[in-house]
């Protein structure tokens, strides 16, 4: 049962209670998540932050999408596709 859902690259994706937005988009079949800002490859990896493989911007702020708790109505960004 889902709770909400969030933005992501103009797609709609949903979550249940608790998930984080990694643990989201992967069940959404999102495996990759763009691109640092060298160029690196970036995708759910670690599950506990430690990896920073799992880049995603909230709000303008660069967090791990696997520490970061879904929310409803977040606008969450690619790191290549956030302005400036």
């Amino acid at each position: 049962m889902t709770t909400g859902s969030f933005a992501w690259r103009g797609a709609t994706i949903p979550f249940h209670p608790g998930e984080s937005v990694a643990s989201a988009l992967m069940r959404a079949g999102v495996l990759q998540l763009g691109q640092d800002g060298a160029g690196c490859r970036l995708r759910y990896f670690c599950g506990i932050g430690a990896c920073q493989s799992c880049l995603v911007s909230v709000g303008g702020t660069i967090v791990e999408a696997c520490l970061t708790p879904a929310g409803d109505d977040l606008n969450i960004k690619a790191v290549e596709d956030e302005d400036g």
